[in-house]
């Protein structure tokens, strides 16, 4: 779960008209409308909306009035609903939960995320708001949001992390850093250690005061060994690189000019091996190289006993891991890694998907991780609905029909992270229909024929019956009046 603050905008509140034309699109949908007055309410228009919110922004010592703010969580982790619920709990936070404001969630990205706009002007005193230090505020709130409704403690998640066992500062950094956390020596002290989570600190620690324990080859170590020699038979150990480039991507020309140690490609290298290790047995590894070389070294965190190993100590690097020179991007790679991958099959029609996006980075097999885990109902039920939707009217740009080696037909929901049996998805009926649509057109005019010739039949026959009735009637009829008519001659 991520927060970003906006830049201030001038008086004109684009944030809304931004958001409205989301919601013109189909791709946003007004969750919340908090603190307006009766007269202002969803059916107002963008410009009923923007015209209040400038009416309580007047401020001359506030030029760019507009408090705009995204928050977004990872792929679909958080429905509509929760995104909104914490974003009206981050304006309380941020002080700004009597304010006017608008939440309105995204359906344009594979991320659920939710924009919120206000003012900055106070609307009971006009006066601005503090925003001091308002990005480290926005990350604290978040924190403290999720910590209230989910039982997010950065401090207990700190506690049960010093109680691990490590043999040196650099693997306790590491510790830290992979549970999301970084290691900092405060500026005004150098023995003290500050322990930041976003920028945001959240514990300092007396450096002298760390206990480092020797950790040789233990027991465990020997457990370790013989869980890392069965699996590295099961699962795949090919080793590739993950380069993440995104914080560079969204630099400025200018800025790209300029490139620090914080906008170079972030490199990792990662493993299925190494997936299924964390998943099954709780044991992370963490490989260590300089620059985008090769890795030198590992270490190995196991989890189950809290304790730090170096990788060596356990079993040789090169003896566990194959390494290639195989790249995939960090933004596809996560993608990719929330599919549901059950098979072979699903692998090579999800590559084929990639192929016909024309994607430019095709993973190999090996990048693909297979996962018996299934999506939860809600996102399974929304995948078929969408499957349905397009099959009918071929509009939905999420969702594409891959037909397999085999001849039988999946579908790939890209926004969903999805890849499943078509018949599965819409059922054996609907299948064949899909199967066969010319036949089903055929004997569909047939029926249609049949029907329109059988009634055409049943008519004329009631036309035949009536005219036969009718004709008999009139005669006798006739002949009844000439009989009458011949006894009044006579």
């Amino acid at each position: 779960m991520i927060v970003k603050i906006m830049d201030p905008a001038g008086p004109g509140f684009p944030g809304v008209l931004y958001n409205d034309k989301k919601i013109d699109k189909g791709k946003g949908e007004l969750m919340l409308m908090k603190n307006f007055p009766s007269f202002i309410d969803k059916n107002s228009s963008k410009e009923e909306v923007k015209n209040y919110l400038a009416s309580v922004s007047k401020n001359d010592r506030v030029k760019k009035p507009q408090f705009h703010a995204a928050i977004s969580t990872k792929f679909q982790e958080h429905s509509k609903e929760e995104l909104t619920k914490i974003a009206e709990d981050f304006m309380n936070e941020m002080s700004y939960g009597d304010q006017p404001f608008i939440v309105v969630f995204h359906s344009d990205t594979e991320n659920n995320h939710v924009h919120i706009v206000s003012t900055r002007v106070d609307k009971s005193t006009g006066k601005k708001i503090n925003d001091s230090y308002e990005k480290l505020k926005a990350q604290k709130a978040l924190g403290q949001i999720m910590e209230k409704l989910y039982g997010l403690s950065a401090e207990e998640q700190i506690e049960k992390l010093m109680g691990y066992r490590y043999g040196t500062l650099k693997q306790l950094e590491l510790l830290l850093e992979r549970n999301g956390f970084r290691l900092s020596r405060n500026k005004n002290n150098e023995n003290t250690l500050d322990i930041l989570k976003n920028g945001v600190r959240e514990k300092s620690i007396n450096g002298t005061q760390l206990t480092f324990k020797n950790i040789k080859s233990d027991k465990r170590a020997k457990q370790l060994k013989a869980i890392l020699s069965k699996y590295k038979e099961i699962f795949s150990n090919k080793v590739f690189k993950v380069e993440d480039r995104r914080a560079q991507e969204a630099m400025l020309p200018k800025e790209k000019q300029k490139v620090n140690d914080h906008t170079v490609p972030t490199i990792e290298f990662e493993s299925e091996l190494q997936k299924k290790l964390r998943d099954t047995f709780g044991i992370d590894i963490v490989f260590h190289h300089k620059d985008d070389k090769a890795p030198f070294g590992y270490t190995l965190i196991d989890h189950k006993t809290g304790t730090v190993y170096k990788g060596s100590e356990i079993m040789k690097m090169n003896e566990l891991f194959e390494f290639t020179s195989d790249m995939i991007h960090k933004k596809l790679f996560e993608s990719l890694k929330d599919y549901n991958i059950p098979d072979d099959t699903s692998k090579k029609v999800l590559q084929q998907y990639l192929i016909n996006q024309n994607s430019q980075n095709i993973p190999k097999d090996f990048m693909l991780f297979e996962s018996k885990k299934r999506k939860n109902k809600k996102t399974f039920n929304s995948v078929r609905n969408d499957v349905k939707q397009y099959l009918r009217s071929q509009k939905n740009s999420d969702v594409k029909i891959i037909k397999s080696d085999s001849g039988k037909f999946y579908a790939v929901h890209s926004k969903l992270h999805y890849v499943g049996d078509l018949e599965y998805l819409i059922g054996e009926k609907e299948y064949q229909k899909f199967l066969n649509p010319i036949q089903e057109h055929v004997s569909e005019n047939k029926n249609e024929n049949l029907a329109k010739e059988l009634n055409r039949s049943i008519n004329d026959m009631i036309f035949e019956f009536s005219k036969s009735s009718g004709g008999s009637g009139r005669d006798q009829s006739e002949n009844e009046n000439k009989k009458r008519r011949k006894r009044k001659k006579r």
